[in-house]
């Protein structure tokens, strides 16, 4: 019979067997980039582009590799969780166990008086290295080990950020020179009326071949939002991302939505895939956009991606193309993977030194193992911070 024949055959010829990916030491390597401009949103602004570099040594020789977060004064702290509280309760562990990580590393976020967002980033440190570390062991890129979809991934800049001298035209010709795809546009900080006209201007400039999405990062009340989708449904407005006040926005969005008529997009506020289901369950958003760096790492956002096939919700990434590509190509209803311009985000743009060009607005990601980056180690001398 098959079976008995299955059941005597050697074991080695039935199954391979990876040796346990010991983690012997943890390193961490704070970055902090200036930016040409301050950028601003509806109610922020950036100076720096900073991010953290975590690398997972193990007995075996293979390292685990990854940078996450754009946390400015943060950085340090993060860096201490990650030194202090997380590698004292994980060194010895085994790679390959990355469920076991996840929760040997989640005490991190339990600290009520501390920004929650701060251990979550150096939870995703470890659990994004130690997915490098396993795709390289296995010799497979996270993509395909993900769950294989395709490679190749539309890529839209963040822009139109406010600014005196702003020239939307002169931005989007500059992106479509860059060969992206589309752009995720910044509104929120004026009126309605106002973003409404900045908004036409860009669909103006773009063509009807550019994708444009409006972000108010939570800008609005939900009659304001609605307003504003309505000056611009005739703009091809590809989806409305948070477009309401923190406050209330489970059902704020959901109003936004069923009343305006327009793609509602959010998640890249949420900690947990916890508060994701309850955003799908209440009819808020057709598309989630994790943050897989923000949450604890690319674990919990598989998680977040299980359950939005099952709700017809599409999934994107807020930032973090370094994952977010990997994430999202994996996966069939993935959207866009999202980066800023150079100016904005030198990091994407310079650390890593085999980034692939973009062709016909797209990023196709390689057969490397693991995340496949390799990074520039003079750019990373030259940015990195010294910890006292």
């Amino acid at each position: 019979m098959a079976g008995s024949e299955i059941e005597d055959r050697p074991a080695a010829e039935t199954r391979t067997h990876a040796e346990p990916l010991t983690l012997e030491r943890i390193e961490t390597i704070p970055l902090r980039v200036p930016l040409a401009r301050t950028y601003r949103g509806s109610a922020y602004k950036m100076t720096h582009r900073s991010t953290l570099i975590v690398r997972l040594h193990t007995s075996s020789g293979v390292v685990g590799e990854a940078y996450v977060g754009d946390e400015d004064a943060a950085l340090v702290e993060i860096d201490a969780i990650v030194r202090e509280e997380i590698a004292p309760v994980i060194l010895g562990e085994d790679l390959f166990a990355i469920e076991r990580l996840w929760q040997l590393a989640r005490p991190s976020t339990f600290d009520i008086l501390r920004d929650r967002r701060l251990g979550l980033v150096a939870c995703a440190g470890i659990d994004t290295a130690a997915w490098d570390a396993v795709g390289k062991a296995l010799g497979q890129p996270l993509w395909r080990l993900w769950g294989g979809f395709r490679n190749t991934i539309p890529m839209i800049s963040i822009g139109g950020y406010y600014a005196a001298d702003a020239d939307i035209p002169a931005e989007i010709a500059e992106l479509r020179e860059r060969g992206l795809a589309g752009m995720k546009f910044k509104v929120g900080g004026l009126s309605p009326e106002e973003d409404a006209e900045r908004f036409r201007t860009a669909r103006a400039a773009a063509g009807p071949d550019f994708v444009l999405l409006a972000d108010a990062n939570q800008g609005w009340s939900p009659r304001e939002a609605i307003r504003f989708a309505q000056l611009v449904e005739d703009s091809d407005l590809h989806w409305f991302e948070e477009p309401c006040r923190w406050h209330n926005d489970t059902r704020a969005m959901r109003d936004v939505r069923f009343s305006a008529g327009v793609r509602v997009c959010a998640g890249q506020s949420e900690f947990s895939a916890a508060g994701c289901r309850d955003l799908m369950d209440a009819g808020a958003i057709d598309v989630c956009n994790f943050d897989a760096s923000w949450s604890g790492g690319p674990t919990e956002w598989r998680r977040v991606a299980g359950a939005a096939l099952s709700y017809d919700v599409a999934m994107g990434h807020h930032e973090e193309p370094q994952v977010a590509s990997h994430l999202l190509c994996s996966i069939p209803h993935g959207t866009f993977v999202e980066c800023f311009h150079p100016d904005r985000d030198p990091i994407w743009w310079n650390l890593i030194a085999n980034r692939p060009p973009l062709v016909d607005g797209a990023l196709t990601l390689s057969d490397a193992p693991g995340l496949g980056w390799v990074l520039d180690e003079g750019y990373i001398a030259h940015y990195r911070i010294t910890l006292s």
